[in-house]
C-alpha cells in the first residue's frame, strides 16, 4: 500500500491536469496514515500550505486543529487533503490573494481525490466547504442542504458536509464567530460518531 501511496503522490507532484501548476509553488497532496477511518476535504492549499508543501497549516489550520481537538479527533489518526492540490490567486503587491478554484479546476483535481479515497477507503469523508462538497458528490450543493447529514457516497462509506474553517475567519462579530466555531465543533463530533 505505501508503495502505491508513493507512485499517487510522485504523479501529483507532477501534474499538469489544469493550469494551477504553472503559477503554484508546489502540489500540496494529502497528509495522514494510509489506514485513516476518516478524511477531511479542504477547498485548496493557502499561501502557508503552498510554501510548506502540507494541508491545513496556515490560520485557517490552526482553528481546524484546535477544533479537531475539541471534538476528540486525532490529527495524526485522520488523512487531511485539499478538493484542489495548488494554490490559486491573484497577486496584490507582494501579496497572494487566495482566489476561489472553477468548475474546470475542480473537475481536473477530482482524479487526484478519487486516487486517494480509493488508496484509503475511508469510512466517513467529510468535506469542509462547498467546494469539498462539490468535489465529494460530484455535483454543486449547498452548505444549509447538506450540513450534519450522513450521505451514503457512491463509491463506499459516509460523507459528511460541513463549513470551511476559513468561514470562521471572516466572521467580524465574536459573539458569532464564537457560535459558528461551537457549531463547527458539533459538526465535527458528529462525523465521529459515524464511526460507531
Amino acid at each position: 500500500m505505501p508503495k502505491l501511496w508513493d507512485i499517487v503522490r510522485y504523479d501529483a507532484e507532477n501534474c499538469t491536469r489544469c493550469d494551477l501548476y504553472r503559477h503554484a509553488t508546489q502540489t500540496v497532496f494529502g497528509e495522514g496514515p494510509p489506514d485513516a477511518e476518516m478524511m477531511f476535504v479542504g477547498e485548496q492549499p493557502g499561501d502557508r500550505e503552498d510554501i510548506t508543501g502540507h494541508p491545513f497549516v496556515g490560520p485557517a489550520g490552526q482553528i481546524f486543529d484546535r477544533a479537531l481537538r475539541q471534538a476528540r479527533i486525532d490529527r495524526d489518526a485522520v488523512y487531511v487533503t485539499n478538493a484542489v492540490k495548488h494554490f490559486k490567486f491573484v497577486q496584490r503587491g507582494k501579496r497572494r490573494i487566495h482566489e476561489r478554484p472553477d468548475a474546470g479546476e475542480i473537475k481536473a483535481c477530482r482524479w487526484w481525490y478519487e486516487q486517494e479515497r480509493q488508496l484509503l477507503r475511508p469510512k466517513v469523508t467529510v468535506a469542509l466547504g462547498a467546494t469539498a462538497a462539490r468535489q465529494m458528490l460530484g455535483k454543486v450543493v449547498t452548505i444549509a442542504a447538506t450540513r450534519g447529514k450522513a450521505i451514503e457516497l457512491a463509491e463506499g462509506g459516509l460523507g459528511w458536509v460541513t463549513i470551511h474553517p476559513s468561514f470562521l475567519l471572516r466572521i467580524p462579530e465574536a459573539e458569532r464567530a464564537d457560535a459558528e466555531y461551537t457549531a463547527f465543533v458539533a459538526d465535527l463530533r458528529g462525523a465521529r460518531a459515524l464511526l460507531g
